[in-house]
């Protein structure tokens, strides 16, 4: 008998932050993320948010208090989130937008070998945000 294959999707991604407020509003205020409640483990005091962003994406945002500090630079594991925000005018107007809050702009606006129109800024905590057609 041959098995079908189930519809998979990713549901969401999770990232281990240190201030949960912060990262919450700043996907809130820059991508129009829509919070959820903020869920607490009382006996091992780790919190989190799950943001949903249009189209249905989801970024669960965790924090506990024994967070260890990982390498800065290239690593093996997370690498950067990417979010789409519809056109070029949009990633030229966000990025614009973060570069004047303050945030770094490591690369771009520019569309890369392989076609894409991006940008990269490294945001609060230093998470690597690709901002995308």
């Amino acid at each position: 008998m041959e098995m079908s294959t189930p519809q998979i999707r990713i549901e969401h991604a999770a990232l281990y932050v240190r201030d949960l407020e912060a990262v919450r509003q700043f996907f809130v205020k820059y991508f129009g993320a829509t919070a959820g409640d903020c869920y607490h483990n009382k006996v091992t005091d780790f919190r989190s948010y799950f943001l949903t962003f249009s189209g249905s994406a989801r970024l669960e945002i965790m924090t506990r208090p024994e967070l260890a500090d990982s390498p800065q630079g290239y690593a093996i594991g997370y690498a950067h989130i990417a979010l789409s925000v519809g056109s070029k005018e949009q990633v030229d107007s966000i990025t614009e937008q973060l570069r004047n809050d303050g945030f770094v702009v490591a690369s771009g606006p520019r569309t890369t070998g392989d076609g894409y129109y991006e940008s990269c800024v490294k945001a609060i905590e230093n998470i690597l945000v690709e901002i995308t057609v």
